[in-house]
């Protein structure tokens, strides 16, 4: 006799797609929406209708009006009109020929989005082990390369809502500031005085980027 198949897990309510932030929200200063994801969790739907999931442990900022390093990246072909396009669009930059993730901020029409530098997976992690092998935890989606790779994503997202089925973002236990540190942004010489890296202290799936520049006082 055949007994049916065990049923896949079911990932937890809080990661359903109902409760997906809204485009809506990425609408304001990119430096505050960088501050407010911090823990809140990435949703990665593979085409198997497997679920992925992430907190984010690690964002930074990038505003152009305002923003020297901006220079560089709006002369990336179709990245001035993607940056200006409407809030809440997922945008890919390449470093190094790797896609980072990054989500349009602000009204229609003004350049500025937030990078997703790091996170800690919180659901389907040995299927994230599956897409990217590992020795170490850690090193499963502690950077912006990474991450990408262990939750399955691709640059065929570019354009996309982050309010998708495919990748959304759902609200996770607010990170009190004193839990939270301020640095430089990783890897700029223009704009590198501008504290917009925002990260959980201490949490290990942090990224070993240095930042830019030592904003501590003297």
């Amino acid at each position: 006799m055949l007994f049916p198949a065990d049923p896949a897990p079911v990932p937890p309510a809080r990661f359903a797609h109902i409760h997906a932030l809204p485009p809506s929200f990425f609408a304001g200063d990119p430096v505050e929406v960088a501050r407010t994801l911090l823990g809140a969790v990435l949703v990665r739907t593979l085409a198997t209708g497997e679920v992925l999931a992430a907190r984010i442990v690690e964002t930074e900022a990038y505003d152009c009006p305002r923003d020297p390093s901006c220079h560089v990246i709006v002369r990336l072909p179709g990245a001035a009109a993607m940056l200006a396009g409407p809030p809440g669009t997922v945008y890919f930059h390449y470093a190094y020929d790797q896609p980072l993730l990054n989500v349009v901020c602000r009204p229609d029409g003004v350049q500025a989005a937030i990078l997703v530098r790091a996170a800690e997976p919180v659901w389907g992690e040995e299927s994230m082990r599956e897409l990217r092998a590992v020795k170490r935890r850690t090193d499963l989606s502690n950077g912006p390369a990474k991450l990408m790779t262990a939750l399955g994503m691709s640059a065929d997202l570019k354009g996309a809502p982050i309010d998708g089925p495919g990748l959304y973002i759902v609200p996770g236990e607010a990170v009190p500031d004193a839990d939270v540190q301020t640095t430089s942004r990783v890897g700029l010489r223009r704009g590198a005085d501008l504290p917009w890296r925002f990260l959980i202290l201490g949490n290990p799936w942090v990224s070993p980027g240095k930042p830019s520049m030592n904003l501590s006082p003297t």
